[in-house]
């Protein structure tokens, strides 16, 4: 009979198994959260299951995430990068989408879940870049804010073609277009308020009253209730906490939130995250439809390099940083895997295509730590001879 608190042993097991994995990931030279998710992989086979309490522990642990990149964020460079983030968005939507949709259309002769798919390959889940990013210390640069602000819009553009698309499927099953997009503008509204108060109400107290103590916990509060907002508006969770960070990130008090903050997730929320991401995958169910899922995985891979690289470009970065910036937008994890799980559920798509997704998601939440230290390292050995 299993003990009453035999989840505080799995908690254990997998807090220990992310400190080793990040632990001999490092020593490889490679980044922590890579060998976080592979242990998280290995567990996965049969030594630990993923429970309803270690998916609410990641769903913290990435809020955390997200609320810390928006604490580091440059709020004045996230504003002058608005215009290239919007670029680097279009472009990440529209090439995917495009060649994604068109590859399977040709293969299966199927529109509806030919389109589908490419909905869900514009999608982009940022948390592993931004941790990468950190470690990596690139995360308050220009490529770091452009990525962080193009994610933010990808998020939004998903969220409106997946609903044109259900609309259009199954007109009872999709809330009306309009209704959506009321419900983002009424987001970034309650959020501009917010942070508007907040920002001018705690810069005041300073003047008056020590909140050092307490400062932390009141901005948990903050980052919690914005990131349950943004989940009911239709927004990303993770983007409402991205916002709470910014927020608090013009107050005098954001380097003690964000040097608390970080303690509390680094040590316990974030790297259960990571090794949820890889309790998730399983490897068994690959070895369907394995041809579609590498041209899938493939296309998924060109499309964002390509299109945000493009839109990079064209909003003046250098083809190195353009470069970088592409990579940032490559993974999927688990964005992908709710608006599949979703056409799946829906009928809209088949096992053999939510498959060919699952291939897509572990592929690119593994490649892109990787391929980011290297896109970075190549930088630094180019500085000595890049003028531009």
């Amino acid at each position: 009979m299993e003990s009453k608190m035999f989840f505080l042993l799995q908690i254990a097991i997998l807090l220990l198994g992310a400190n080793l994995g990040g632990w001999v990931s490092t020593k490889l030279k490679q980044p922590a959260v890579l060998g976080q998710i592979l242990v998280g992989i290995i567990l996965g086979m049969g030594i630990i299951k993923e429970t309803e309490l270690i998916h609410h522990i990641s769903e913290i642990g990435v809020v955390f995430l997200m609320f810390i990149a928006g604490l580091e964020t440059d709020v004045e460079e996230l504003k002058a990068s608005k215009s290239s983030s919007s670029a680097i968005a279009l472009g990440g939507v529209v090439f995917p989408l495009v060649m994604v949709s068109g590859a399977a259309y040709l293969i299966t002769g199927e529109m509806i879940s030919s389109i589908f798919l490419g909905i869900v390959s514009t999608a982009t889940s940022v948390s592993i870049s931004v941790q990468t990013l950190r470690e990596l210390g690139h995360l308050r640069t220009k490529q770091g804010v452009g990525i962080l602000g193009a994610a933010i819009i990808d998020d939004i553009v998903g969220i409106i073609l997946l609903t044109v698309m259900i609309g259009m499927v199954k007109p009872s099953a999709g809330s009306n277009v309009l209704v959506v997009l009321i419900k983002i503008a009424l987001f970034f509204f309650i959020t501009f308020v917010v942070g508007t108060i907040l920002v001018k109400m705690l810069r005041r107290i300073n003047k008056a009253i020590n909140l050092n103590d307490k400062i932390v916990t009141y901005a948990v509060v903050c980052c919690f209730v914005l990131a349950f907002v943004s989940e009911e508006l239709g927004v990303a969770a993770i983007t409402g906490a991205y916002f709470a960070g910014v927020i608090l990130s013009m107050t005098p008090y954001h380097r003690k939130i964000s040097y608390d903050i970080q303690l509390i997730a680094y040590s316990f929320f974030t790297p259960i995250f990571f090794v949820g991401i890889g309790l998730g995958v399983h490897l068994s169910s690959l070895g369907h439809a394995l041809g579609f899922g590498v041209l899938l995985l493939v296309l998924g891979i060109i499309g964002k390099i390509a299109g945000c690289g493009l839109g990079a470009k064209l909003t003046g970065f250098s083809n190195r940083h353009s470069l970088q910036i592409g990579i940032g937008m490559i993974p999927r994890a688990e964005v992908a895997i709710i608006i599949a799980n979703l056409g799946l559920q829906m009928k809209i798509i088949g096992s053999d295509e939510f498959t060919s997704v699952i291939l897509l998601v572990i592929v690119t939440t593994l490649m892109t730590p990787s391929l980011l230290k290297m896109a970075f390292k190549e930088e630094k050995k180019g500085l000595a001879v890049q003028g531009n």
